[in-house]
């Protein structure tokens, strides 16, 4: 079965750090866009980083530019969200998306989330 699963969320006190991991199994990751997302109770998920598949390209929201860093090593099948200076309200769930777009498919995975809490 095809599967994306985050983990590293956690338990972190405000200015804190945490690496979040997506991890594919099933599939290879090398060929696909990833992205992370998050999403708190009765809100919209929102982006907050991408990063492309062939040339590793990056995008980072405005709220997490300069703290967050995306990165991928395709050995291991896995992309990392590299969180720093954490704030409160960045209290939610994240979730990875593995996207791929061929000439005649579409493949759009997403992982179960992993949650992230920054309290003292």
């Amino acid at each position: 079965q095809v599967q994306l699963v985050e983990s590293g969320g956690g338990l972190v006190q405000p200015g804190g750090s945490l690496r979040l991991s997506c991890t594919a199994s099933r599939f290879t990751l090398d060929y696909y866009a990833i992205g992370w997302f998050r999403q708190a109770p009765g809100k919209e998920r929102e982006g907050v980083s991408c990063i492309g598949s062939s040339n590793s390209s990056t995008y980072y929201a405005d709220s997490v530019k300069g703290r967050f860093t995306i990165s991928r090593d395709n050995a291991k099948n896995t992309v990392y969200l590299q969180m720093n200076s954490l704030k409160h309200e960045e209290t939610v769930v994240y979730y990875c998306n593995a996207k791929r777009q061929t000439l005649s498919t579409s493949y759009d995975y997403w992982g179960q989330g992993t949650q992230v809490t920054v309290s003292s």
